[in-house]
């Protein structure tokens, strides 16, 4: 007897030492059943305990689930009960007469006490409520960045296992606007010098015009000469002159060209984090296609500015991005002809990566620089190695081209705004008035008229749409 009384007191100060918690409670109380009264539910987290008292004696103590909740008698007046699986069921107390004295409903729950220390631990600072619902956690509040939620999801799925009900929100701007500048620049230069030699029997002095042709005084020899220019020659001198019958020409031909390409494109786009959003400022180039039966189909290639891209607000102000970004054109001097369809080339530029920084700061996330240097030189053997007179038996030519690229993309976080204070590409031209236009020849109305007005014309009468 005395052995089961130290038995019952150290089970009863497990008890009281492993505490249970209520649905919305942090530590579990002792149940007292008083009878003849309604009871409230009795909640006992997983594998811990709580002990139940009675203030009238029972004889008989069952459990509707013994699979949820273990049961034994302490006393005739003392339960001890243990969490066993998630879930609810019924303890039936019977007193010596067979008498009911009470039904109490268990609710055995997760253990989320541990959990939440782990969550203050990991997650400082954060308002993060914690509750139970059947046998999962529900978690609820709001915190400060999609990371910390990611990271309290996690810690929860690894004490409920696919059983967490995630309702937090995540506070500050989730909106961002991505800005991408295209910037190339494209210098070219091209030197050629040349010269032909002509010789040949004549009776008459001649020049070499703009034709390119060396001919006689005569018109009838005006297009019988023999040096000719190729078409689209440019840079030419030539001179002629006889000597007795002998008929000499010489030809130079001397060009140099210089060229300077400048694009710039820069396109906004703005997306919820999270979500994709794609941007296409151009056109679609018609190509044809042949299907195997030999019907020929049109398909479309889009060209253009194209900007595609993701955005997650991480961290407080730290933006991770995935970003396709794209400038392309129809290239003219290149071009394929296919059963007498002429279709030309692209020119593009595309990157495609993954950045992360904070607000308002950039990244120039491509770049290229490119310099092609060519030279040719084309001479008569032997005679266009003579110093100086070789000159005439000798033609050079000389190209260099330089290409600098760069991508720079900066993001911000942003939120709306009333649509009244974004200003708009037209508001900053007005409509000129018949008087501006046919007498002063304006295209444009007066520069101090505010903004966005639209020209007066002296038109009488209603006008627009009348809606019923």
């Amino acid at each position: 007897m005395k052995m089961r009384g130290l038995w019952v007191a150290a089970v009863m100060g497990l008890a009281v030492a492993s505490p249970v918690v209520m649905p919305d409670a942090a530590l579990a109380q002792a149940l007292s059943i008083m009878k003849g009264n309604a009871n409230e539910p009795l909640s006992v987290p997983i594998n811990r305990a709580v002990v139940v008292e009675s203030d009238t004696p029972f004889a008989e103590l069952s459990v509707a689930n013994p699979g949820i909740a273990d049961i034994s008698t302490l006393s005739d007046k003392t339960i001890y009960v243990l969490g066993k699986t998630p879930g609810r069921t019924t303890m039936t107390l019977l007193s010596q007469d067979g008498k009911l004295i009470s039904n109490v409903e268990v609710h055995v729950t997760l253990d989320i006490e541990e959990f939440k220390e782990r969550l203050q631990q990991i997650l400082p600072g954060e308002p993060i409520e914690v509750r139970t619902a059947n046998d999962g956690i529900v978690l609820s509040g709001t915190v400060s960045s999609t990371a910390k939620l990611d990271r309290a999801l996690d810690l929860a799925l690894r004490y409920a296992p696919d059983k967490v009900s995630n309702l937090l929100m995540v506070a500050g701007t989730q909106q961002v606007m991505l800005k991408v500048r295209f910037a190339e620049m494209q210098r070219s230069v091209s030197k050629s010098l040349s010269s032909s030699l002509g010789l040949r029997g004549g009776n008459s002095v001649g020049a070499l015009g703009a034709t390119g042709t060396l001919a006689a005084q005569t018109a009838d020899n005006i297009n019988n000469g023999f040096l000719q220019l190729k078409d689209g020659t440019q840079g030419a001198l030539g001179l002629g002159f006889t000597a007795g019958s002998l008929e000499f020409g010489v030809l130079l031909e001397a060009l140099e060209a210089k060229g300077v390409v400048r694009t710039l494109a820069e396109p906004n786009l703005t997306a919820l984090s999270g979500q994709e959003a794609k941007f296409l400022a151009g056109g679609e180039y018609p190509i044809p296609v042949t299907s195997d039966s030999g019907a020929i189909s049109i398909e479309y290639k889009p060209f253009g500015v194209e900007l595609n891209f993701t955005p997650v607000v991480v961290d407080g102000n730290t933006i991770n991005l995935q970003i396709n970004a794209a400038v392309s054109s129809i290239d003219t001097t290149t071009s394929v002809t296919t059963n007498g369809i002429s279709v030309n080339a692209f020119k593009r530029r595309e990157t495609s990566t993954t950045v992360e920084m904070r607000d308002g700061e950039s990244f120039a996330i491509a770049g290229l620089l490119q310099d092609d240097f060519t030279d040719l030189n084309n001479q008569v053997p032997w005679l266009g190695d003579v110093p100086i007179l070789g000159a005439l038996f000798r033609s050079a030519d000389y190209q260099r081209k330089q290409s600098e690229l760069v991508i720079i993309v900066t993001p911000h976080l942003v939120t709306p705004v009333r649509g009244d204070t974004l200003a708009l590409p037209t508001d900053r031209v007005r409509l000129p008035s018949e008087k501006e236009l046919f007498l002063f020849g304006k295209t444009a109305g007066s520069a101090n008229t505010p903004a966005g007005e639209v020209a007066r014309q002296d038109f009488s009468g209603a006008y627009g749409y009348s809606m019923e």
